[in-house]
């Protein structure tokens, strides 16, 4: 299973963004998906997570202005980025649990990670 992110840019602040994140490969379910971010000099944070059922949480510091939202037919999540900021300037990952069969057909839980996309917020 690979996660694919798109999406990131360069923003003034007050600005907008939209990330996406799709997931490919062979699995059985799509359970939690998360965006997370690691600003320059500091250590990942989770931004925003997604049950499959559609709970989510987000960190204090996005609250009313980042929305996370997917697509289970997709296997994509998307995080919508309002009202943006230059302390999100981030590189933005996306994380996923999937739940897979392997060739042996024994259940495998596992999480993996995109590739990370960068996000500019000038101000």
């Amino acid at each position: 299973v690979q996660l694919q992110a798109s999406g990131g840019g360069s923003v003034q602040a007050g600005g907008s963004l939209r990330l996406s994140c799709t997931a490919t490969g062979s699995f059985v379910r799509i359970n939690d998906m998360a965006w997370h971010r690691r600003a320059p000099g500091k250590q990942r944070e989770l931004v925003a997570r997604i049950s499959s059922a559609g709970t989510t949480n987000y960190a204090d510091s996005v609250k009313g202005r980042f929305t996370i939202s997917r697509d289970n037919a997709k296997a994509t999540v998307y995080l919508q980025m309002n009202r943006l900021k230059p302390e999100d300037t981030a590189v933005y990952y996306c994380e996923a649990d999937h739940l897979s069969l392997s060739a042996a057909q024994e259940w495998i839980a596992a999480r993996v990670w995109g590739q990370g996309t960068q996000v500019t917020v000038s101000s």
